[in-house]
């Protein structure tokens, strides 16, 4: 069984940071992409970034571009969003993604507020 856990969330002041993990299970997880998302309340979950399964190669979008920072350790079967310089706007709940066989499997996320 799939099983993505995400820890980290918290409430930072605009321009603070936060570091999100995910403890991942269930799946071969050096073998497969991750990927983080979020979800604001009124709108739609968003593609945040995405790290491919030995970690050479990651993309991020537009909006969070040179602020985060995603990483896996494979030997802890953890991925990671190092997520600097906040802004209110990147508040949400954060979610831990993996793809297996077109399925798409999601953790219970973690919240994340920033605010002054």
């Amino acid at each position: 069984q799939v099983q993505l856990v995400e820890s980290g969330g918290g409430l930072v002041q605009p321009g603070g940071s936060l570091r999100l993990s995910c403890a991942a299970s269930g799946f071969p997880f050096s073998s497969n992409a991750m990927s983080w998302y979020r979800q604001a309340p009124g709108k739609e979950r968003e593609s945040v970034a995405l790290i491919t399964s030995a970690g050479g190669t990651t993309n991020y979008a537009d909006s969070v571009n040179g602020r985060f920072t995603i990483s896996r350790d494979n030997a802890k079967n953890t991925v990671y969003l190092q997520m600097n310089s906040l802004r209110p706007e990147d508040t949400a709940v954060y979610y831990c993604n993996t793809r297996t066989w077109g399925v798409h499997y999601w953790g219970q996320g973690t919240q994340v507020t920033v605010s002054s």
